[in-house]
């Protein structure tokens, strides 16, 4: 649904909870009938094409051995946007500051995987790894009580986390201020002159995305790092990353690489 639509629906307050409902249903409503029917008969054009062609030697065929993949056939490859901007944009700079040890609190498993073969990493998140590779270490721990003592760790990275802290979203408890908290903890662990890497989603005015996440203005979330300065910032609008925050551009995501100042002597 576009932006217009929906602040056409959000006057309308019954309309909004009827459309609030259906976004809570919609992971588990799913299925598509008159999709679904129109691709398994696509399937099975495929299939009766495919017997009737010269067999692969050395293969057998069956239909026992069906296993349809009805949703793959897209005229683009499919990705969220903010994810694989966030996720290049990190990646990239961790590789150009080759740290020695870098520490990444509940990002995306994927993104820190990666980022673990050319950087031995310590993933801190609420819910376990289910999985292990070499260079990747996993400690279970929550953003609001780093497990790292004060000014100790000099390579950060928490990739759209802080938005949902105290939201109850995965499983952490009800928190007002969870955002500025978790903000808090991350510029207490990290050493001066250490680096951050973080993103939150951005918006014109701070917004409460009930339990989605929480949006912030450029000036309140940068406010809140009043211990770091600004090495860097890009935004995310849409399919593209650009390097000015706009309000008028209304949601977007805001990546930021932050280094904390200098204790003076």
């Amino acid at each position: 649904m576009n932006s217009g639509v929906k602040e056409i629906i959000k006057n309308w307050r019954i309309a909004w909870w009827g459309y609030s409902i259906y976004l809570g249903a919609r992971p588990f409503l799913q299925f598509r009938l008159l999709a679904w029917i129109r691709h398994w008969i696509r399937f099975q054009q495929d299939w009766r094409h495919y017997k009737k062609m010269s067999p692969e030697p050395g293969f057998q065929l069956d239909s026992k051995d069906w296993i349809p993949c009805l949703n793959d056939r897209t005229s683009h490859t499919p990705l969220d946007p903010v994810y694989f901007h966030q996720d290049v944009w990190a990646a990239g700079i961790i590789f150009r500051l080759q740290p020695k040890t870098h520490i990444d609190i509940g990002s995306a498993a994927t993104t820190v995987g990666i980022i673990s073969q050319f950087v031995p990493t310590t993933m801190i998140d609420i819910r376990p790894l289910p999985l292990q590779v070499p260079g990747l270490t996993f400690q279970e721990g929550s953003i609001l009580a780093l497990p790292f003592s004060d000014n100790s760790v000099s390579s950060v990275s928490s990739l759209c986390v802080v938005e949902h802290i105290g939201l109850g979203r995965y499983g952490d408890p009800i928190q007002p201020g969870g955002s500025e908290a978790a903000i808090k903890e991350l510029q207490r662990v990290l050493t001066p002159g250490g680096n951050l890497l973080f993103s939150v989603p951005i918006d014109a005015y701070n917004r409460i995305y009930f339990n989605a996440h929480r949006a912030f203005t450029r000036e309140y979330i940068l406010s809140q790092f009043d211990q770091c300065e600004v090495c860097e910032e890009k935004y995310i609008y849409g399919k593209n990353r650009v390097d000015n925050y706009n309000p008028q551009m209304g949601f977007g995501t805001g990546l930021f690489w932050l280094r904390k100042k200098q204790i003076n002597p």
